[in-house]
């Protein structure tokens, strides 16, 4: 785990979109540790995206609360190199949001990311997250710039989402 997180640190898109401050093993344990306890203080729950067979790290995904009480939450994912283009964050963040909305109260859970971020688009699209519109300057990402987010929208009374067949919409 600690040796994928380091990659993880080290991956161009990753330090982009998802910056991560694991440069070595000891950043990368500290950095896990920072998560334990997440759920029981109303933060949110952080998931490793493991492969079945040998247990590499492939991936993330965090579902933070924004309002606990209201059941606002937001998801964020990422993914390493080698499990891009396979459908490792769709089925990641369709298992994630299933969670939370069957079992950890979710009324209502919203996916920001940049613009030109095309990948965490269409993985909003293919798990039902529907676009509600353009966050202007609204993050600054790993290169220290604020860029536009579209934020998408799932509620738990949406239908579940097809499968991940064809082209999504343009974002």
């Amino acid at each position: 785990m600690l040796d994928g997180l380091i990659a993880a640190a080290g991956d161009p898109l990753i330090a982009r979109w998802n910056p991560l401050a694991t440069a070595d093993r000891g950043d990368a344990l500290t950095w896990l540790e920072s998560r334990d306890g997440d759920w029981d203080r109303g933060a949110g729950a952080f998931f490793a995206v493991l492969n079945a067979v040998d247990g590499v790290l492939l991936g993330s995904v965090t579902l933070r609360w924004v309002d606990r009480a209201d059941g606002l939450a937001m998801i964020g994912y990422w993914t390493l190199p080698a499990a891009r283009g396979r459908g490792v964050a769709t089925r990641a963040v369709r298992a994630v949001t299933d969670w939370a909305f069957r079992t950890a109260g979710a009324r209502r859970i919203e996916i920001a990311h940049a613009v030109d971020n095309e990948a965490s688009c269409r993985v909003a699209h293919h798990c039902g997250y529907l676009p509600e519109g353009t966050l202007r300057d609204s993050h600054r990402f790993g290169d220290g710039a604020y860029h536009d987010e579209h934020l998408h929208a799932r509620l738990a009374t949406d239908p579940e989402p097809a499968g991940p067949t064809g082209e999504p919409k343009a974002c």
